[in-house]
C-alpha cells in the first residue's frame, strides 16, 4: 500500500509537490477548502495564481485533491495525506523540555501498570485534542513470572498471579478444609516451578492435576480447591483491556458538526470489542491508516494511528489516537512516539528493579 502511494508521488514534479504540501498544511490548520488566491497570498510558491490554479486542476485530475460542491477551494484526498505522511511530512521534533514534561505528567504519583496505561491514554488525548486509547498486553503472549498463595485465615487464602509484563491478579478463595502455612508455601513454590515462563495460553493447556501426583496428599487436596480458580483467573487475564479517553474532543472538531459523521464515529467507538480486535490485529511499530485504507467501513472517514510499547524487548500493547483524516500527523506521531518510549523505559526499569530485589532476597 505505501509503495503504491510512493510510486504515485513520483509522478509529481517539484512545483506540484510544493503546491500540494501547501494545500495540505493550510487545510490541516484551518479546516477550510483552499483556493489558488489563498495559496498565492500565504505561501511563497514563486508562481502566479493562474499557474497555481492549473497545478491544482492537474492534482485534482490525478486524485490528490477533491472539490467540495459548496466551495471553489480544494481539499486533500486520502491519497494526498498518504503521500504527505510518507514523503512530505517533517515530523515535529519535541524539545528536551517537552519530552521531560510528558514523562513527568505520565508517571507523577503513578506506579501501577494498568493505572499508568490509563493515564497514558488521558495524557495523549489532552495533548492531541483527539480521541485516544491504550490497550493492555495481549495476554496469550504474556508469560507468568510467579504464583503465590497467601494465607488470610484458616479457611481463606489469596491467590496472587504475576506476569512478566507487570500485571498482577489477586483473588480471595474460600477453602473446603483447613490448611497449614507450610503446605501453602509448598504449593506456591510448586505452582511457580510448573508455570513460570509459560504463556498464559500454554498454562491453560497444562494437565494441572498431573503436576501434583508426586506431591503430598494434602497438596493434592489444596490443588483441587485452588486450581479451578487459578484457571478462571488465567482466562480473565487473557482479556485485553481497552482504555479510551477524549470522546468529548470530537465535538470541537468541525468534521463532526456533520450529524451523520458524528453518529458513525460514536457507533464505532461504542463497538469496543470490534475496535479492540482492529487494534490488536495491526502491525507493530507506528502505523498510520488513512480514510479508505481502513478496512472497517465505519472508519473510512477517519485516520487511525497506533504505536506499540514493549517490556523486556517483547511486544506488550498499543496506544494511539483516532480522528478525522485532517489531523496534525507530524505533531501527533511525535507525541505518540515520545509516550511509547517513556512507557518502554519505565516498564523495563520496573522489571529490572524487581529482578534486582528478588536476587537480593535470594542471596
Amino acid at each position: 500500500m505505501s509503495a503504491n502511494r510512493k510510486e504515485a508521488g513520483m509522478d509529481l514534479n517539484e512545483r506540484k509537490l510544493k503546491v500540494l504540501q501547501a494545500i495540505i498544511a493550510d487545510f490541516i490548520m484551518t479546516g477550510e477548502p483552499v483556493g489558488s488566491r489563498t495559496l498565492s497570498k500565504k505561501y511563497d510558491l514563486g508562481v502566479s495564481p493562474a499557474t497555481i490554479r492549473n497545478e491544482m486542476a492537474d492534482l485534482e485530475d490525478m486524485g490528490y485533491l477533491t472539490h467540495p460542491h459548496t466551495s471553489a477551494g480544494r481539499v486533500p484526498s486520502d491519497m494526498a495525506y498518504r503521500l504527505y505522511v510518507n514523503e512530505l511530512m517533517n515530523k515535529k521534533k519535541l524539545s528536551i523540555a517537552e519530552r521531560r514534561q510528558i514523562s513527568r505528567k505520565l508517571f507523577d504519583d503513578i506506579s501501577e501498570f494498568e493505572e499508568t496505561l490509563r493515564h497514558a491514554a488521558t495524557l495523549l488525548s489532552e495533548i492531541t485534542n483527539l480521541m485516544s486509547f491504550a490497550i493492555t498486553p495481549e495476554k496469550n503472549e504474556d508469560t507468568l513470572k510467579y504464583i503465590n498463595v497467601l494465607p488470610v485465615d484458616e479457611r481463606t487464602v489469596v491467590l496472587m498471579i504475576v506476569s512478566e509484563s507487570g500485571k498482577v491478579s489477586n483473588t480471595a478463595l474460600k477453602m473446603s478444609a483447613p490448611y497449614s502455612e507450610k503446605s501453602i508455601e509448598l504449593l506456591s513454590k510448586s505452582m511457580t516451578y510448573n508455570y513460570k515462563g509459560k504463556t498464559i495460553s500454554e498454562a491453560l493447556k497444562v494437565d494441572i492435576i498431573k503436576n501434583f501426583e508426586q506431591d503430598m496428599e494434602v497438596m493434592e487436596s489444596l490443588a483441587e480447591n485452588i486450581m479451578p480458580n487459578f484457571l478462571k483467573t488465567l482466562e480473565s487475564m487473557l482479556d485485553v483491556n481497552l482504555y479510551m479517553d477524549g470522546l468529548k474532543n470530537i465535538f470541537s472538531i468541525p468534521e463532526y458538526n456533520d450529524v451523520q459523521k458524528a453518529k458513525m464515529f460514536l457507533e464505532l467507538i461504542d463497538k469496543k470489542e470490534d475496535f479492540t480486535k482492529t487494534l490488536i490485529n495491526r502491525e507493530d511499530g507506528v502505523i498510520i491508516t488513512i480514510g479508505e485504507e481502513n478496512v472497517d467501513h465505519m472508519m473510512q472517514n477517519c485516520s487511525l494511528i497506533t504505536a506499540t510499547y514493549h517490556v523486556d524487548g517483547k511486544l506488550v500493547g498499543k496506544i494511539g489516537v483516532i480522528g478525522p483524516t485532517r489531523m496534525k500527523y507530524d505533531e501527533v506521531t511525535s507525541v505518540i512516539e515520545c509516550i511509547t518510549e517513556s512507557l518502554n523505559k519505565r516498564f523495563n526499569k520496573k522489571i529490572e528493579t524487581s529482578l534486582d530485589t528478588e536476587n537480593k532476597d535470594d542471596s
